[in-house]
């Protein structure tokens, strides 16, 4: 399925890390925080904009639509919740 957002938002693939403590025990899925990074997968149709697909980006917490597309979850972040590009 293909999705283009529209606007100054953008399609992410939030990125999932796994966590182990210091002692070596790995923490499950309801332990972790909320990922704050993800891949950026499509972008809207603002002409001004400073994402790119395949830029890592971190966003707000708690921010974005969930939506689930191909038996994938993704989010669909506004402009204003891109905190920054990593780059690496």
């Amino acid at each position: 399925m293909k999705f283009r957002p529209i606007g100054e938002r953008a399609l992410v693939k939030p990125i999932e890390q796994e966590e182990m403590t210091a002692s070596g025990i790995f923490l499950p899925q309801t332990a972790k925080e909320k990922p704050q990074t993800a891949r950026v997968v499509a972008t809207g149709t603002s002409n001004g904009a400073t994402v790119y697909e395949g830029d890592t980006v971190v966003f707000a917490r708690f921010s974005g639509t969930k939506i689930r597309l191909d038996d994938e979850d993704y989010l669909i972040l506004d402009a204003d919740d891109l905190l920054g590009v990593v780059e690496e």
